[in-house]
């Protein structure tokens, strides 16, 4: 299972979310730093389209780790719930497409 790692004690903000993310997803030029972009880059994970530095094959997750979760709750909780909520519905996106759920979230 491929894996990715943010750093929770780093994001206290929307800004600092997407700052991160594109560090670590490897995003591309024009994400524009919204929840609608970082889905929509998200979304392709399996197809050869570059919205992150990852590729999965058919029947892989790619694991986020939010290392110091605890640290994100405190300083962004709705934004750790907003996380949480967008990588379902990206996996039932998947899986509307007959495909198997892409993601897996993991709080440390």
């Amino acid at each position: 299972m491929a894996s990715v790692e943010l750093n929770g004690a780093a994001i206290d903000s929307e800004e600092s979310f997407h700052a991160e993310c594109r560090r670590a997803l490897g995003f591309p030029e024009s994400y524009s730093n919204t929840m609608d972009a970082w889905v929509d880059c998200m979304s392709y994970l399996r197809d050869e389209d570059g919205m992150t530095k990852f590729r999965l094959g058919a029947n892989e997750k790619l694991e986020i780790v939010v290392k110091d979760s605890a640290a994100m709750r405190e300083k962004a909780p709705d934004l750790l719930e907003e996380l949480a909520f967008c990588v379902g519905g990206i996996n039932e996106r998947y899986e509307d497409y007959g495909e198997k759920p892409a993601l897996a979230l993991v709080l440390r």
